[in-house]
């Protein structure tokens, strides 16, 4: 340390004698930095060093769970009662209960028709399900096929509705709270909801309907999602390592502690007596589906997470898509905590333990502060340290929580251990963009409301020639361009240059790689490349 604060003093020699910069300021900028700066920065790493214990503690104890329900076959047909449905000799399908499959959609023309064919080879009774398109398509010509495929399975004997409206508002939460009105869905006494890009399988509410059927207290039942295109590039690599760890960790051990978790907005099953009791769908924040998970969890209702079913999905597979969606991830549940905080700490049908669970863990821990701790101290904190001999970072924080919480993110996809590596790199970047999201829902700033709707390619590139994918997806030069991760890459550049030509501690191993990442994420150099034109 005193080595490199010699250096220190050398280059504010060299600097003042090269720029003519007098010794009064030399001065004073000595004093600012004993005084202001280096307590500034201890302070700072004092905060990340307790938000990364805290984000340990949280993962450790989450993956405890899971390796519990895994070691001792914890599966919820153990934990819940579950019987299979059969037609009755003397009531027929009647023992079948009515169940509504709702599939809301906008402008999805790439796979507008997966979802609804898988919808209608549903294995059910036929007279005992309903299927309901949600169409808020401004495109007439989609709007247009979306209806004729509707058609051609009315006409194949399918009891389905194809329902509009004349607005979007509320975006997807006012279309679901629109799809509640029709007659036909007061009969229904489940509902099985699935994104346009969802193709359950053919025993999807055969597997999960009784559940529902057999347990009077549980309100949702919720599938795993599978990813098609997961090898589509590294990128969505990445992106899958991240949902199954999400799936197979963060649902499995909020269903198996509290019987609670956040609804995934697809893939599930409602009882529609619990969304009544909860007070319906809410457009108040881009996460309905959260709004609506939690509203119910504090109403006493329980939820089960069933990872052996799994529903075929896609990833985002270009930036700008993935950038949107993490926008809406992150901004809506800051939001969705600023908006019923007091409702949570108030609610008195369930216990202090669970509304600590719900505002601690599944707020704060997973959605606020790892993003801030991922950004803040690996990709701030820590660069900005090497031009401050006198702070410590003890290497528990530095080097063994980072690469604890790595390899226990990486149980989720063990096959994709190899890319373990890729994965911290892209996190680290895209904290970026979910810390700047956070603040803005904490804030109810701007973009808070914003819903971009997630792009899907569908079988585009396979199916399609170039040019109309093109035309389709075409982005100007210079939106490819991001300015703020340009800005941190050549901040993380400059840090580990120091930091390797003045020696000391060897960040720069790790600085370098995350300044490359920075700089190819600010090119838009990441993800799915559309084919341009020639």
């Amino acid at each position: 340390m005193a080595t490199t604060g010699a250096v220190q003093r050398v280059y504010e020699i060299l600097f003042s004698v090269a720029f003519g910069v007098p010794d009064e300021v030399v001065f004073i900028w000595r004093k600012v930095r004993e005084v202001v700066l280096v307590p500034a920065m201890k302070i700072a790493v004092i905060i990340c060093l307790i938000m990364s214990v805290m984000v340990f503690i949280e993962k450790l104890v989450m993956g405890a769970v899971s390796l519990y329900v895994k070691v001792f076959h914890r599966k919820p047909e153990k934990i819940y009662k579950w019987e299979a449905l059969r037609e009755d000799v003397e009531i027929g399908t009647s023992v079948f209960p009515m169940v509504l499959v709702q599939i809301p959609m906008f402008n999805e023309k790439e796979v507008y028709k997966l979802s609804i064919e898988a919808a209608c080879n549903l294995t059910w009774p036929s007279d005992r399900v309903i299927i309901q398109v949600l169409d808020d398509s401004t495109d007439p010509v989609i709007k247009g096929l979306v209806r004729n495929e509707c058609e051609k399975w009315l006409r194949k004997g399918k009891n389905i509705r194809y329902e509009t409206r004349n607005n979007r508002n509320g975006y997807k939460a006012g279309a679901l709270k629109e799809g509640m009105k029709y007659n036909y869905v007061q009969t229904c006494d489940y509902i099985a909801m699935f994104d346009a890009d969802f193709q359950p399988s053919p025993d999807f509410l055969m597997r999960t309907v009784p559940f529902l059927v057999h347990n009077d207290d549980v309100a949702l039942v919720q599938a795993r999602w599978k990813f098609v295109n997961a090898r589509e590039c590294l990128m969505t690599r990445v992106q899958e390592m991240s949902m199954d760890y999400h799936f197979k960790v963060e649902q499995e051990s909020g269903s198996s502690t509290f019987a609670f978790f956040g609804f995934n907005g697809t893939a599930g099953v409602w009882r529609i007596k619990a969304i009544d009791d909860s007070g319906g769908w809410n457009d108040r924040t881009t996460v309905e589906d959260m709004d609506l998970a939690v509203r119910a969890g504090l109403g006493g209702w329980k939820f089960i997470y069933v990872g052996d079913i799994k529903v075929n999905s896609e990833l985002p597979s270009t930036l700008k898509a993935y950038r949107y969606q993490q926008h809406r991830w992150s901004c809506g549940p800051a939001n969705l905590l600023r908006k019923m905080a007091w409702e949570i700490i108030l609610a008195e049908k369930v216990s202090f333990w669970k509304k600590f669970y719900v505002i601690y863990n599944f707020f704060l821990a997973r959605r606020i502060i790892s993003h801030y701790v991922t950004f803040f101290f690996y990709s701030i904190v820590i660069p900005l340290a090497v031009f401050f001999p006198e702070l410590y970072l003890p290497k528990w924080c530095v080097v063994y929580i980072p690469t604890a919480i790595t390899l226990l993110n990486s149980v989720g996809t063990p096959s994709s251990f190899h890319l373990i590596i890729f994965w911290v790199l892209l996190e680290n970047v895209m904290s970026l963009h979910r810390c700047k999201a956070v603040f803005i829902g904490l804030l109810e700033a701007g973009r808070a409301n914003e819903w971009v709707v997630t792009e899907k390619l569908g079988d585009m590139l396979k199916t399609k020639p170039d040019t109309s994918v093109t035309k389709k997806f075409q982005i100007r030069f210079w939106k490819r361009f991001h300015v703020l991760e340009l800005v941190v890459s050549v901040f993380l550049l400059i840090s580990a240059s120091y930091n390797l030509i003045n020696g000391g501690d060897i960040y720069y191993i790790y600085i370098f790689p995350q300044a490359m990442s920075f700089f190819l994420v600010g090119i838009g150099y990441v993800g799915t490349f559309i084919p341009t034109d020639k």
